[in-house]
């Protein structure tokens, strides 16, 4: 079972989080927690729903609003969001390293915009970086 597969229904959640259904229904309607909806228009929580449940619950505890809690969620999501994005360049990268060792790979401009540069191509702007692999000599 994958940890987003909406498996759960309210009153399942509402157990394994430790709540009442009520409340995870306020969740929803505020935007806290986004259950998937079945055809018939009820709501499913997948295991990832209940640990965002559950981190919304310290959060109130420790004192923090709903709308700042919202906020640290929507953040949280974000970077996990640009985490994958990393990850997914350094693999784009590496790839690329490895076919084609000893040349230029791409130029970063400023605004985050990306550039592939052919063997001995130079960036039009200084303020760009430019990552390369030098050649190895054997």
């Amino acid at each position: 079972m994958d940890e987003q597969s909406p498996v759960f229904a309210i009153a399942m959640a509402a157990e394994l989080a430790d709540m009442h259904p009520q409340t995870l229904r306020q969740y929803d309607r505020l935007g806290l927690v986004s259950p998937q909806r079945t055809a018939g228009k009820s709501r499913r929580y997948s295991l990832r729903d209940v640990e965002q449940l559950r981190e919304i619950a310290k959060l109130s505890a420790a004192g923090i609003t709903l709308e700042g809690i919202r906020r640290i969620l929507e953040l949280e999501n974000e970077v996990s969001g640009l985490r994958r994005r990393v990850r997914d360049l350094e693999a784009a990268l590496s790839d690329e390293l490895l076919s084609r060792p000893g040349s230029r790979v791409f130029a970063a401009g400023p605004a985050g915009d990306v550039t592939s540069l052919r063997h001995g191509t130079r960036t039009r702007r200084r303020t760009e970086v430019v990552v390369w692999q030098s050649k190895k000599t054997t």
